[in-house]
């Protein structure tokens, strides 16, 4: 009874942080071009058009991803509006579920405490808390992959249930599908044939039933959407689909060409802290810790392998972006919590490596958290040594700082240097202390030293996330003022009006979203050079076409446009002649 109690306990803490972290000012900032913007007038059009099984935007088929996220933006945007909360819950949602989902993992592979520390390393990482306050794919897809992973490795080493655990490894997998692409099944397929031949060593994985059944699984529910569209829609457009896909494997899209190391200095950052306590997990030996938990190092294993799929498979790809390598943070919070839970029962210890790289990363992203405020400030002087044109034009945006802005970073490196010394280096002495004690005293000590190392954890976590909370809720709003500010004032002045509204020269879902675009409603083949038409057709309403300063030039004395306004790096202009 008494364990169950401190079960719930633990539940209704990572519930409470997750609500109170992840949902709030959801809504307190625009949408960010490309992929916020782009996902959410997706949403919005399916509401917009009545069409739930072909994905658009502008109005035309959009095959680059399957209809999943979009359903649960739409969804949302039912219930809440077309908005930014809307286009973002989803996420938040996910980022809750995600939290519980790591402390049930955690439960069953070893007990609460492990579960517990986990939800709190996902919470305080910086990216990962970061994209579940987001209106991206990727929370939602990497959840989906990770539980295919998960049940597939538990219908092996789970002799109850295996049957069921396959199933659900198959519906997760066919989810993730639906969310973003075959990309999905690959990583599933990689990580499990690497595992099977590098651990394994090729003794059965799987049996003919359990195969049939993943297969059958994935299958029906991948298709809900791609069997209705193939039968609606005929082949077109899958090869559309799958040229997408090739393309992004084999050449840089939109200017996204990266060095091979790329995700892997993305991961070592974005995931601070948790980065730094996955690499000391890779150091030690697990297999003798962990003698009464087999369990625990065959997932870890199997955690090893999924991280570098991902970070090999996405460093092979030509196309990196960002979040491409964010499934790797599920391994990479496994690896950190095996180290902290291992740390917590005095079976690892500290060292100086950890507190070098804590704190080196640790001041790196704290002197750019406390940079971008200083750079507001002190804009006019920085604004000449910019050679970007447009950049240095949006450094004119008229943002209002006042200085306390930086306390975010600042407050941030001295709260982890405090407790990195006062508790993880500190605690150190004592461990070894502990392990040469064999007079009785050392139990007393281990209880004590065991506290201290939970306040060492929980403070970071919750510190990283705090720190994340203010600086989303109050700097992040002002950074994209600058960014896309102007722009976006622009489109939504002239929602609800009867005009047409166009970028020239550079790509945006910006003005579809925040004009909220209706259908164009006119022919095929103005359809077809519709930029042209409004540029130089017989329009049959005003047209205003917004551009960017560094790209003015090829507009500027076109003899059909005239200028309005130039602000903050983007140029407004108007076509002069209604036919």
């Amino acid at each position: 009874m008494y364990s169950d109690n401190k079960t719930y306990t633990k539940i209704f803490i990572i519930t409470f942080l997750g609500i109170l972290f992840y949902f709030p000012f959801l809504g307190n900032v625009h949408l960010f071009d490309w992929d916020e913007i782009n996902f959410a007038e997706s949403a919005r059009e399916m509401l917009l058009t009545g069409n739930y099984s072909r994905v658009q935007i502008d109005f035309k088929p959009f095959w680059e991803k399957p209809p999943l996220f979009f359903w649960m933006q739409a969804g949302a945007m039912h219930i809440f509006g077309v908005n930014e909360f809307a286009a973002r819950f989803p996420n938040a949602c996910i980022g809750l579920i995600t939290l519980l989902v790591l402390f049930f993992i955690g439960k069953k592979l070893k007990d609460t405490d492990f579960g517990l520390i986990w939800a709190l390393a996902y919470l305080g990482a910086f990216t990962p808390h970061l994209y579940f306050k987001s209106g991206i794919i990727d929370p939602t897809f990497n959840l989906c992959i990770f539980l295919g992973i998960y049940f597939i490795f538990m219908a092996k080493f789970e002799s109850r249930h295996k049957l069921i655990y396959t199933l659900l490894s198959g519906v997760f997998i066919g989810l993730s599908i639906l969310t973003k692409g075959p990309v999905g099944g690959l990583i599933w397929g990689l990580t499990v044939s690497f595992y099977w031949v590098v651990y394994l060593k090729f003794k059965p994985f799987l049996n003919l039933k359990q195969i049939l059944i993943f297969g059958i699984s994935c299958l029906l529910i991948t298709s809900i959407w791609f069997a209705n569209e193939l039968v609606n829609n005929g082949l077109w457009f899958f090869e559309e689909f799958i040229t997408y896909q090739i393309r992004l494997f084999s050449t840089p899209d939109a200017g996204h060409g990266q060095p091979f190391y790329y995700h892997f200095v993305v991961v070592l950052i974005g995931c601070f802290p948790i980065s730094i306590f996955a690499i000391r997990a890779f150091t030690y030996s697990h297999k003798n810790l962990d003698d009464k938990s087999p369990l625990i190092v065959t997932f870890l294993a199997l955690m090893k392998t999924t991280f570098w799929v991902v970070m090999i498979l996405f460093s092979i790809v030509t196309t990196k972006i960002v979040h491409y390598s964010s499934m790797a943070y599920f391994p990479v919070s496994f690896l950190a919590t095996k180290f902290l839970y291992d740390w917590l029962n005095d079976k690892v210890l500290w060292n100086k490596w950890l507190t070098t790289g804590l704190i080196t990363i640790g001041f790196v992203l704290s002197f750019l958290l406390a940079a971008v405020p200083y750079i507001g400030m002190n804009a006019e002087k920085i604004i000449p040594l910019i050679k970007d044109k447009f950049a240095a034009k949006n450094l004119e945006a008229p943002v209002e700082w006042h200085g306390a802005e930086m306390l975010i970073g600042i407050i941030y490196f001295i709260v982890l240097v405090y407790i990195i010394f006062k508790f993880a280096v500190k605690l150190r002495k004592t461990d070894l202390l502990i392990r040469h004690e064999n007079d009785g005293s050392e139990s007393e000590l281990r209880s004590e030293t065991k506290k201290h190392k939970w306040l060492f954890i929980s403070t970071l976590s919750i510190s990283t996330a705090l720190c994340l909370f203010f600086f989303g809720a109050i700097v992040v709003p002002k950074i994209e003022r600058y960014t896309q500010g102007a722009a976006i004032d622009f489109y939504e002045s002239k929602r609800g009006q009867d005009v047409y509204i166009q970028v020239l020269g550079f790509k945006s879902y910006a003005h579809l979203f925040y004009f909220q675009k209706p259908p164009n409603g006119v022919s095929a083949q103005k359809e077809r050079d519709y930029e042209n038409w409004l540029l130089n057709g017989k329009v049959d309403k005003p047209v205003f076409f917004v551009t960017k300063i560094d790209r003015i030039d090829e507009y500027r004395n076109h003899p059909n446009l005239e200028v309005i306004k130039e602000e903050n790096g983007f140029v407004f202009l108007r076509r002069k002649v209604i036919f």
